[in-house]
């Protein structure tokens, strides 16, 4: 008798196989301890900026010791977490199964994106460790070119490695979508969750070159003194701004797609529906990757840009916002009237629409000529950015954690305390950040850690949000790892999901499926789903 195919978590354990191996899941096994590394340092400095700011005086850190906290909070939390975090985990692991595939196209190429994202990693840590960087995360020239006083070119050297793992994902991600999805699986039948990273794939192979390309020149500037971005060589600081935002504006697509694909699997499960205007929600997606790459300018109203040129980019900037309102409307529409049952996933997704509503109708008035000369650098920017990216991205993130969990891993968490913690997460959230709409919109400046006294009721409200979030998030980082070892094992499909990852086993096997799957019926169809295997 023939024995049972093992799992990939079954077999070899030892750290060489794991170091070694081309198998996607454990590939993306590896991206989440990383990735959760990194979070959790980001999240040390933000507590860091938070403590500082309960009193006006400043008097817990110097001046250019805050600076060094909020720029590696920023530079960890965007570049090593929020771009990577869902397309790296979630993506590596559930795009093969969820199109049928034994792998991604390049499992070679799919380690050594790993390996570059580590050692990029590891560049910018040892820029924290001989002293820091005091920039602030976006680099800004001629400063972080000519004058900051720290370790600039380590940081910046971080980044650029980094950026190669991003393409190389990229390049997976669109050569396996295209080659091996199963029979009969065609563009119109696949789950959102693809198409989101398709889109995504997409501004990562074309827009991560130009940041890259970009933080190296800051370094050759920094390096030889060529008049690139410092005037007083000849250069043009705006020039840097124009390159650096040309990429990093889709990079907040980047952190936002895969999260809305992430949702879209998520409410489709727990309101046991299909969603509303599927084709308009897959389309969506590659709008926001197009235009996404034509709104840049709208970070610069104030640096001297032209006008018309501001006016042009303040409409496009509106035009943006038209295919994430479809999907909102569109899963809102999925919801009505559908079985909705409220697990830990369906949770943190309704609370991604809530805060990710507020972030999206934010950048309006931020996206307004007039308004953006008023709160420009001022704490109404840093809520509009964390509603997004905390409310948006890490939501999504932590319920397609939530959801794929007993699937990637075979063991069930903790329901209830999940549900609670997704709630203390929430609540936390809102307190952090709503106060501060109001601090910027009473003029407060970012990255001031002194500020006067009729500011600090707000900050200190900020500050203990901040408290209550912190302890959620410790919660999942204790409940999630203990469900490994006492958690019940997971059933291949605990939570009544459509889609051919809920086919196999939880965990999946090394080759994902015991026979090539054949698709005949349609994304999310809540009749039985009709597979078979040749």
């Amino acid at each position: 008798m023939s024995q049972k195919p093992p799992t990939y978590l079954g077999g070899e354990y030892g750290m060489r196989s794991w170091l070694l191996t081309l198998d996607h899941k454990r590939i993306a096994l590896l991206y989440l301890l990383g990735v959760t590394f990194f979070f959790l340092l980001g999240g040390v400095f933000a507590v860091l900026v938070r403590l500082e700011l309960l009193t006006p005086a400043g008097d817990l850190f110097q001046s250019e010791t805050y600076n060094k906290l909020f720029t590696l909070h920023g530079v960890f939390m965007v570049f090593f977490f929020l771009i990577p975090g869902i397309p790296a985990v979630l993506g590596n692991f559930l795009l093969p199964l969820m199109i049928g595939a034994k792998d991604l196209a390049f499992p070679r190429i799919n380690l050594l994106s790993w390996y570059i994202y580590m050692v990029g990693g590891l560049f910018t840590l040892y820029a924290m460790l001989a002293g820091g960087v005091d920039t602030g995360w976006t680099f800004y020239t001629p400063y972080s070119s000519t004058y900051a006083n720290s370790h600039v070119i380590a940081a910046a050297l971080g980044i650029f490695v980094s950026g190669f793992s991003s393409i190389l994902t990229g390049v997976n991600f669109i050569a396996t979508i295209h080659k091996l999805r199963a029979p009969g699986l065609s563009w119109f039948r696949l789950p959102l969750f693809v198409w989101a990273h398709y889109a995504t794939s997409l501004i990562m192979v074309l827009g991560t070159p130009v940041v890259a390309i970009t933080i190296l020149l800051v370094a050759v500037e920094r390096l030889f003194h060529v008049g690139l971005f410092d005037p007083a060589l000849g250069g043009d600081p705006i020039l840097f701004q124009h390159l650096f935002w040309f990429y990093s504006h889709p990079a907040v697509y980047i952190m936002i797609l895969p999260a809305m694909g992430v949702i879209s699997e998520v409410i489709a499960c727990f309101s046991q529906k299909r969603i509303f205007g599927y084709k308009f929600v897959a389309f969506s997606s590659l709008a926001i990757a197009v235009l996404g790459f034509l709104v840049w300018g709208h970070h610069m109203f104030v640096s001297g840009q032209s006008l018309y040129a501001g006016v042009v980019f303040s409409l496009l900037s509106f035009l943006v916002a038209i295919p994430s309102a479809v999907k909102v409307f569109n899963w809102i529409a999925t919801l009505y009237r559908g079985s909705i049952s409220f697990e830990a996933p369906m949770l943190y997704a309704l609370g991604f629409i809530g805060l990710f509503t507020i972030g999206g109708l934010t950048g309006l008035f931020l996206a307004t000529l007039a308004v953006d000369v008023h709160v420009h650098d001022t704490y109404f920017v840093v809520a509009h950015f964390h509603f997004v990216m905390v409310g948006g991205t890490v939501m999504a993130y932590l319920a397609g954690l939530h959801f794929w969990w007993p699937k990637m891993l075979g063991r069930l968490y903790p329901e209830t305390l999940a549900r609670i913690t997704a709630v203390i997460i929430f609540v936390g959230f809102n307190l952090t950040f709503l106060p501060q709409f109001v601090l910027g919109y009473l003029g407060m400046p970012r990255r001031y850690h002194v500020y006067p006294l009729e500011f600090q009721v707000l900050n200190v409200l900020s500050t203990a949000g901040a408290s209550i979030l912190g302890l959620g998030f410790a919660m999942t980082a204790v409940y999630l790892p203990w469900s490994l070892r006492y958690g019940k094992k997971a059933t291949p499909n605990p939570f009544d999901a459509r889609g051919l990852e809920w086919t196999t086993t939880s965990p999946p096997m090394a080759h994902n499926f015991e026979e090539v799957p054949v698709v005949s019926t349609e994304a999310y169809e809540r009749d039985e789903p009709e597979v078979v295997h040749v």
